[in-house]
């Protein structure tokens, strides 16, 4: 359980940063290198989400809850904004959906 959340969390990371970089580009002004980390980091998005042991679309529904958690994170440590109670609920709701999708799928 803890394996697949901690995958779940690097593979979110990878991916908001991938698109996190150009965002900073096209409208902060940043310079065109950011680019290049970019397309590193979706890469490596792309990549760990192989090292999931489930069937794909499996992941990628399940994934989504822990990337509506990881970017509300973001959101708070990133772009220094607090999170609200709805916020921190959606979170909660899309992480008990991530559990059943991926837990459920195991006693089949």
């Amino acid at each position: 359980m803890i394996k697949t959340f901690a995958l779940f969390t690097i593979t979110a990371i990878a991916e908001i940063v991938g698109c996190y970089l150009p965002y900073l580009w096209l409208k902060k002004g940043g310079s065109i290198w950011l680019l290049i980390p970019a397309a590193i980091s979706l890469a490596l998005f792309a990549w760990l989400l192989t090292l999931h042991p489930t069937a794909a679309g499996r992941v990628y529904a399940a994934y989504g809850g822990v990337y509506i958690t990881i970017a509300i994170l973001w959101l708070w440590l990133v772009d220094a904004i607090r999170p609200t109670m709805w916020d921190i609920v959606g979170s909660a709701v899309a992480l008990l959906g991530m559990a059943i999708i991926i837990f459920g799928a195991r006693q089949v």
